[in-house]
C-alpha cells in the first residue's frame, strides 16, 4: 500500500500561476496538489486541454500526485457564489452543475489525477421542501456524475460542508443509504477542520469509524466552531492525534492542506503548514 502524500490545494495559491504553484509545493516537499479548478486553474469552462498536457508532465517530472477540487466561487455565475448547484429547484439549473462536473471528471481524466472532490451546495432558499424531495433531488444530480466518472477511471469523493445541505458525516451517510444502491461508488472527502465546526464527531472518530469510505482528506484548523480555514496551531485542532488516526487505518490518499483565505501569503502558509504537518507528524 502506498504511503499518505501530504499536499497543498490551489485555492491557497490562486495568485500564482498553476505551473508555479506546482514548482512552490515540489520545492517546499509536498508530495501532491490538489488543484482546485479556478479561472486561472485549468478552467473547465474555457480552454483548458494544453495547461492539462503541461500540468500532467510537470507533476510526472516533480514527481507530485495530484487531485481535482470543484469549490471554485463563481465559475458557473458571476454574481452567486457557488451557485447553481446539485440542490436548485430549477432542473436546468441542476444540469448546469452537473455539466460543470462532466466538464471536471474531463480535466481530472487528461490529468491523471484519480480523485475528484465535490459537495452538495446550499439547500435554495424560499418556500422550503421536505427532506425527502431534498436528498432525492441530489441523488438524481449525483447519479448521471458517477456514470461518467466511472467510464474515466475517476473516483468522486463527496464532501460535508457546513452551512450546505450535507454538512455533517452522519449526512454523507444518510445520502448513501437514500441513493439505494446508485450511490455504491461515491466515496467521502473527510475535511478535519469541519468536524470542529459541526461539532457531532471528532476527526480522530471520523477518520477511524469511516476508513473505508474516506479517499481523500482535506487539513485545516478552525476555531470556536467558525467555519474559518486558519492555520494550524491557531485553532483547536490536535493535528498529532488526526495523524495518529490517519495512521491507525493505514490512509493511503492524499491529504490536501485548504487555506483558501491564505492566497495573498500564500508561499509562506505553504511553508508554515508543511512544517506544522511535518512535526505533527513525527509524534
Amino acid at each position: 500500500m502506498s504511503p499518505m502524500k501530504l499536499a497543498y490545494n490551489t485555492n491557497g495559491l490562486a495568485h500564482h500561476r498553476l505551473e508555479d504553484a506546482l514548482e512552490l509545493c515540489s520545492q517546499l516537499g509536498y508530495g501532491g496538489v490538489a488543484i482546485t479548478l479556478d479561472v486561472a486553474h485549468l478552467d473547465p469552462m474555457g480552454c483548458w486541454v494544453k495547461q492539462a498536457e503541461r500540468t500532467k508532465k510537470l507533476a510526472k517530472r516533480l514527481e507530485l500526485d495530484l487531485a481535482v477540487e470543484t469549490g471554485a466561487r463563481y465559475l458557473l455565475d458571476p454574481a452567486r457564489k457557488h451557485e447553481p448547484n446539485l440542490m436548485a429547484r430549477n432542473l436546468s439549473d441542476r444540469n448546469k452543475r452537473v455539466e460543470f462536473y462532466r466538464k471536471c471528471i474531463d480535466v481530472a481524466a487528461h490529468l491523471g489525477a484519480p480523485i475528484l472532490s465535490l459537495w452538495s451546495g446550499a439547500a435554495e432558499p424560499g418556500l422550503p421542501d421536505s427532506e425527502e424531495a431534498q436528498y432525492s433531488r441530489l441523488v438524481d444530480g449525483l447519479k448521471p456524475v458517477l456514470e461518467y466518472a466511472a467510464e474515466a477511471n475517476v473516483t468522486v469523493c463527496f464532501e460535508p460542508e457546513p452551512g450546505m445541505f450535507i454538512e455533517r458525516v452522519d449526512q454523507y451517510h444518510t445520502l448513501k443509504g437514500h441513493g439505494a444502491g446508485a450511490l455504491d461508488d461515491l466515496k467521502m472527502t473527510l475535511d478535519v477542520g469541519h468536524c470542529l465546526v459541526t461539532q457531532e464527531i471528532t476527526p480522530q472518530q471520523a477518520i477511524e469509524e469511516n476508513a473505508g469510505e474516506i479517499a481523500h482528506i482535506h487539513l485545516d484548523d478552525i476555531k470556536d466552531h467558525v467555519h474559518e480555514h486558519i492555520m494550524f496551531g491557531q485553532g483547536e485542532l490536535n493535528l498529532p492525534a488526526v495523524f495518529q488516526a490517519l495512521e491507525k487505518v493505514a490512509y493511503s490518499g492524499m491529504a490536501a492542506v485548504e487555506l483558501s483565505r491564505d492566497s495573498h501569503r500564500g508561499a509562506w502558509a505553504a511553508k508554515e503548514a508543511l512544517q506544522s504537518l511535518t512535526a505533527a507528524r513525527a509524534q
